[in-house]
């Protein structure tokens, strides 16, 4: 799952997900209560793809909200944002899984992808 306001990364990032790795299938929303919203519904992703800044519930307040609920917390969450400040990045992979900076370098974005969804497994 993608979480983003901007429908350009959102489509970009699905699209390029789909496109390099056919076992992949994307949902985009586009704030933090759709996604908790898709989360209540019982549509566990494998991943979450979490802008920080965004209007509403910041990615902060997202990545708390899930953690809070034991039948969400185990989901791996990598933070995607254009944020460069460097406390935000520290804070990010402390309270995240990873820590993807805008604009994304695709030569390891598969590859970080695929080390969150299956972290014992390695290529």
């Amino acid at each position: 799952m993608i979480v983003d306001d901007e429908p350009g990364v959102t489509y970009t990032v699905k699209h390029g997900l789909e496109s390099l790795d056919s076992h992949y299938t994307v949902t985009c929303v586009n704030n933090g209560e759709a996604c908790l919203e898709l989360l209540e519904k019982n549509q566990i992703p494998d991943l979450i793809l979490l802008d920080i800044m965004m209007p509403g519930m910041n990615g902060m307040v997202v990545l708390e909200k899930i953690k809070e609920n034991p039948s969400w917390r185990h989901i791996p969450i990598a933070f995607l944002t254009a944020t460069s400040a460097h406390n935000m990045k520290e804070r990010g992979r402390i309270l995240g899984d990873d820590f993807i900076q805008k604009p994304i370098e695709v030569d390891n974005f598969l590859e970080r992808i695929k080390k969150l969804i299956q972290p014992n497994q390695t290529n």
